[in-house]
């Protein structure tokens, strides 16, 4: 998850703020290998608490339909 999320952001940040130029690529791979082990990171630490409050939301809205 934490591969595809920062291949898309990476290159969707990029290309907003030079375009589409010579050197996209290049710009877009810098960007990319400085943004996947973060975002691997913070996919491993948060996760489970974030997995937790999915499902709390989900009951709470489960309740509130009811």
């Amino acid at each position: 998850m934490s591969l595809l999320l920062s291949t898309l952001m990476s290159g969707w940040v990029t290309f907003i703020n030079i375009g589409w130029v010579d050197g996209l690529g290049v710009a877009w791979l810098k960007a990319f290998l400085l943004a996947w082990p973060a975002a691997f990171v913070i996919s491993l630490f948060m996760g489970k608490p974030v997995g937790k409050i999915s499902v709390k939301l989900s009951q709470l809205i489960r309740r509130c339909k009811s």
